[in-house]
Parts: C-alpha cells; structure tokens; sequence
C-alpha cells in the first residue's frame, strides 16, 4: 500500500491507500494522488481534466494509464478517458514510471571510444545499436551504455547524447560528458558548426553532376508515419534541410548501377540523408523503408558517418575525425566494383588538414 500526502492546488489532498490490481505491493516508483472534482470540473472530460492536475506526465500518458486501470473514480477503477466528470467525484491515479523512465538503467557494453576527455567522448557506433530508448528497443541502447560507462551521464539530459544517428547507420558520434560540454555542444550543432561527413552507397545510374546541393524542406510522410518526406516548401510540416553531395567513385566510367556518394550535413532533420538521396532517384542500397533494396550483402542501409569535426566546447582546439568503412559497406562497395577514394571527400578540419584522430 501507499499513502501519500498531495498538495492540490494549495489544497491538502486527503492521503490514498491504494492496492495493485492483483492485491501486491504497487510498482516500484509509483506514486497515487487524488483529487476532488470542483465546479469547474464538472462536464470535464477525465483526462483533460487530469493533465491539467498532473503537468508533468503527457496526456497520452494519462489515457494510457485510464486503459490499464490506473485511475479510479470514487474508489472503482475507470476504463474511459472521455468519461464526463460531476461535482463531488474523487478522482485517484497511480503515477507509474513511464517505460521511457524505467530504460534509463545502465548497462555494460564494448563501446569503440575513438577519443575520451574529461568533457565529452567521441565513439564509432556500429550499424544496429539504437542510440536512445524507444518503443520497440527499451534496453540495449547506446545511452544505456552511456550510463554504464561514466556515472556523471545520469545526471545530463539523454545521458549527453546531443546528435543521434539512425540504428543501422554506423559511424562517428559526439557525446557530452559534463553539463558545460552538453549546453556548448547543443549550441554548435544549432549553428551549423559541426563537421558531420557520411559515406552513403546508392543506386545507380548517377544522372546528375559530380557534385549536387539538395535544397530540399523535410516533413512528415502524410501517406506513411514512419517515414519523413521532401516538401514543396517548408512550412509548419516542414523544416529547411540542405545536405551536399559528391561523387566518390571515379565518376564517368564507373559502374552504372551504382553509385558511391559522400554527403555533408548542413541541417540535421531525420532520416535527411536517406529521403534527400531517395529524392533525388538514388535510394541507399539495403533502405527499403524509402524504396532501396537490400543487394550487394547488405541488410541495412548502406550510410556511414565517416569524418566529424568540431572545436572543442570548453577548450577550442579543434578536434577531428575519421572512420574507416566498416566491413559489410566495404564489402558492398567492392560487389559493386567500385573504387573508394576518401581523397574526394570534404575535410573535417577547416585548414583541410588531416583528421588526428582515426577509427578503424
């Protein structure tokens, strides 16, 4: 049982004693309130009425709550959220961690850490770890691993992640590891002033010139919530997005199927790289989700963040990186006969000097 006092509106709230629904002990973290219907709830729908008492969980949440049980009425558990409130009614709810709460545990796991210091690591993420928590993936991210791998990480939002990169695209990441490095970090990546250079492989044949700019708003998929899609304009739906590209394969002569491409992010909108190439009418090579097919020994989308450069947050040296082509991308390439020539790419460096730190 739990009994709790809560403050409602100034108001003290009587204490709840509330069992599980199985007769057990309430979950871990869980926490009731209660609250009395007044005039101006009265005619209110339930949880309308309960997210303007609990601010600090979504409405969805709420409803979902209502859907297991978690809300009762005058002692007897509800199961309609639009259910209409009267004077006089008390209204308890069980405020459950939410799963998103509950998975952000620790976990140990190898992460390839290409440069560490005291204020922000870089690592070489592999194709197939989920980077935060999520519907479908609640363990086993890379955030858990962040827990595990410093304790100053559970007191950062999103454990530091400041940039995330989609579950089979591999490649460079940049992690704050202080609260200073976090509010740095984020800021530079709002000013366009992160290095972010991909490898992407992708269907040929290539029609366009060696190098291309994509100016292309991105938004939702109204035809396909799963996906994002170019807009005609940008708009409430969508937001402005360029990335560059550029022929990496030795451009005329080379094999007509298909084509390696480097991309530079300048906007960092989701699935950018993928939608803008799938624009243009070269999908990636294994991206069903946006008209690839999985050829060449691929089963994930053929897109690798090779080179990162960035000043240091606190210090201002400048910092940069370069991750080699990965075995299964490697492999691909050379299915395709197609040469790699990471010369063509863009520097990491402003200077165009070589990147200094280097994962292999």
């Amino acid at each position: 049982m739990v009994s709790k006092i809560i403050e409602v509106d100034g108001d003290t709230a009587a204490p709840v004693g509330l069992p599980d629904d199985d007769g057990g002990e309430p979950e871990a973290g869980a926490e009731w309130r209660r609250f009395d219907v007044g005039a101006d709830g009265h005619g209110e729908r339930l949880d309308r009425w309960l997210a303007a008492r609990v601010p600090e969980v979504s409405r969805s949440y709420l409803q979902q709550l209502i859907a297991d049980g978690a809300v009762c009425l005058d002692g007897v558990p509800l199961a309609k959220a639009a259910r209409r409130l009267r004077v006089g009614e008390s209204v308890a709810v069980e405020l459950r961690p939410t799963a998103h709460a509950r998975a952000f545990v620790p976990q140990p796991m190898a992460l390839n850490v290409v440069y560490e210091d005291a204020h922000l690591l870089v690592i070489d993420k592999p194709a197939g770890l989920v980077v935060h928590p999520a519907a479908g993936n609640w363990s086993g991210t890379l955030l858990n691993g962040l827990l595990a791998h410093h304790e100053a990480a559970a007191r950062l939002p999103r454990a530091g992640i400041v940039h995330r990169l989609d579950k089979d695209t591999s490649g460079l990441m940049v992690v704050a590891k202080t609260p200073q490095a976090y509010d740095q970090l984020v800021a530079m990546i709002a000013q366009r002033t992160v290095r972010r250079i991909y490898v992407a492989l992708v269907r040929g044949p290539w029609r366009h010139a060696d190098a291309v700019c994509i100016d292309q708003p991105i938004g939702r998929d109204p035809r396909n919530r799963l996906r994002m899609a170019v807009h005609t304009a940008a708009s409430g739906a969508a937001k402005p997005a360029r990335t560059d590209v550029r022929r990496l394969d030795g451009g005329a002569g080379a094999q007509p199927d298909w084509a390696l491409v480097g991309c530079r992010l300048h906007t960092g909108r989701t699935h950018q790289i993928r939608v803008h190439l799938a624009w243009l009418g070269h999908a990636l090579v294994g991206d069903t989700l946006y008209g690839g097919c999985e050829a060449l020994g691929l089963r994930r989308q053929a897109l690798h963040a090779t080179r990162l450069g960035l000043q240091h947050p606190l210090d201002g040296r400048w910092l940069a990186f370069e991750s080699a082509l990965p075995a299964d991308m490697a492999a691909a390439t050379a299915a395709a006969g197609l040469h790699y020539n990471p010369a063509l790419l863009w520097a990491a460096r402003p200077d165009g000097g070589e990147p200094v730190y280097e994962s292999e």
